[in-house]
């Protein structure tokens, strides 16, 4: 019989790491030998884990400070426009009744939330091909441009109809650039923060909107108490929207000057090949849950929040004939209060989770919304200050938790333009229209009331949205490798 072997080796048996076939030999005894099984095996093949990006402590700040400027001049304009509401509708409306005026001059306002969608569907896709960066600059310039523009349009009793029709080609370009603009910064924030400090590092976007409506109320203000009410309409309330110039010049200069996100960047070093480009219906369809989730999330952040700083000083002052400056200042008083809470609550949702600050928001609302109403309908300035203060932290929960949960919904290859999508839709239809949805209401029903019932909606749909959504604090972005500080690598 014919037993073959394997060669022998010059320098003696094989190692245990290079195994080599084992004879089979018959012994004596006519039994096979027990074959040992090798004693090193072959270990399984997987994927290789995403090499963890360290953050650039300084870069990381820039890129904060670019995204919240952006934010704080779109609001600057959406504040001066809320605060001075009654005088645009003197100046491009016919006359009539204030009703009317207010009516109009919300629906003009309500009118670039109809464009958003379109813009985030512009906007959106383009910065998951080309870059956040590049976007965020063209929104910057596109938003400068609408606002400036409004400083320009002459009065109604001089151009007639032209007007008001000039006056909403500008809402309507603003509303298209601010399409990609909170998307984008969000996202901008978020891929560029460390996973353990997202939370903190995107609550100065909304900061950055607590300025804005600072800035946009306070000067309103110091005019109001300044000028005349002929003054007011003649001229003065040309200013504000003028100001829009500078400042857009400012935060185009910031934005200019940073790079892409880390995890942009990563994804544009794979082959062109394998980074085709994402159809608009991929970005609807293949992401079908987490836009119903990021849509009930938008809602209650937004409906509860132009509500608050949107809305109330006009029903200050339309509805309850509450002096108009008092009513100012004590909206002024709450945003500086939400400004000085603000990072401590994002930096909370580090530690506990943006769910649980979500979902207390959320309760806040649903409980406390007719309590703080019923105090804010008091009229005294103690009962107003306490009611909208209330009011006041529990939007908070909002705006400190949604810049870090929102992009963290979605993959990196489609984040901005599912965000976009998903945000803007449902801002546009529920929460820019809130202030002339609930002016509507009150004045076909005389119920008061409205505005505490309209955010108890809105918080159930809000509570629904966080009991399904996943926790993301302290994780790395889906399709992102993990993001560290340097002192934690």
């Amino acid at each position: 019989m014919v037993v073959f072997r394997p060669p022998r080796r010059p320098t003696g048996p094989p190692t245990p790491a290079a195994p080599v076939p084992v004879p089979i030999e018959r012994q004596a005894s006519g039994t096979l030998p027990t074959v040992a099984p090798p004693t090193a095996s072959v270990a399984p093949s997987y994927p290789a884990r995403p090499e963890p990006t360290v953050t650039d402590p300084a870069l990381v700040r820039r890129a904060v400070k670019a995204a919240a400027l952006g934010n704080a001049m779109e609001w600057f304009d959406f504040g001066v426009y809320s605060y001075i509401a009654v005088t645009l509708g003197k100046v491009f409306f016919p006359s009539g009744s204030a009703t009317a005026q207010l009516l109009s001059t919300f629906g003009a306002f309500a009118a670039a939330f109809l464009v958003r969608p379109l813009g985030g569907m512009v906007f959106g896709p383009l910065g998951d091909r080309i870059g956040r960066q590049k976007v965020l600059a063209l929104t910057m310039i596109m938003m400068a441009v609408g606002t400036f523009a409004i400083g320009l349009i002459p009065s109604y009793t001089t151009i007639g109809v032209g007007a008001p029709v000039l006056l909403l080609a500008a809402r309507l370009v603003q509303g298209f650039s601010t399409g990609g603009e909170y998307a984008g910064a969000s996202t901008f924030i978020a891929e560029y923060a460390p996973d353990r400090r997202r939370g903190f590092f995107g609550s100065w976007l909304e900061f950055g909107t607590l300025a804005g409506y600072i800035g946009g109320a306070g000067l309103v203000t110091v005019m109001t108490a300044l000028l005349s009410s002929a003054d007011l309409v003649s001229w003065g309330w040309r200013i504000p929207f003028l100001i829009a110039g500078p400042m857009g010049i400012i935060g185009l200069y910031l934005r200019l000057r940073l790079e892409e996100t880390p995890a942009f960047a990563a994804e544009v070093a794979k082959a062109e090949a394998d980074r085709p480009k994402v159809p608009l219906r991929e970005m609807i369809s293949g992401q079908w849950k987490a836009l119903l989730l990021c849509m009930g999330l938008v809602l209650v952040f937004n409906v509860t929040d132009y509500m608050l700083l949107s809305y109330m000083p006009s029903y200050l002052t339309g509805q309850l004939k509450y002096d108009e400056t008092h009513g100012l200042l004590v909206v002024l008083g709450v945003m500086a209060l939400m400004m000085t809470v603000q990072p401590f609550a994002g930096a909370l949702t580090d530690r506990i989770g943006r769910r649980p600050v979500i979902a207390a928001g959320c309760a806040g609302f649903l409980f406390l919304s007719i309590p703080a109403l019923l105090l804010i309908r008091q009229g005294s300035l103690l009962a107003v200050g306490l009611g909208m203060g209330a009011l006041g932290l529990l939007l908070v929960c909002f705006t400190a938790a949604m810049p870090a949960a929102l992009p963290a919904l979605f993959p990196t290859r489609v984040r901005y333009g599912s965000l976009s999508i998903g945000f803007n839709v449902s801002v546009s239809l529920f929460g820019g229209t809130t202030p002339l949805v609930v002016t509507a209401l009150i004045g076909a029903t005389g119920n008061m009331m409205m505005p505490a019932y309209y955010m108890m909606a809105a918080a159930v749909i809000g509570g629904a949205a966080v009991w399904f959504m996943a926790e993301s604090a302290g994780r790395p972005l889906p399709g992102s490798a993990p993001s560290l500080e340097s002192a934690e690598r």
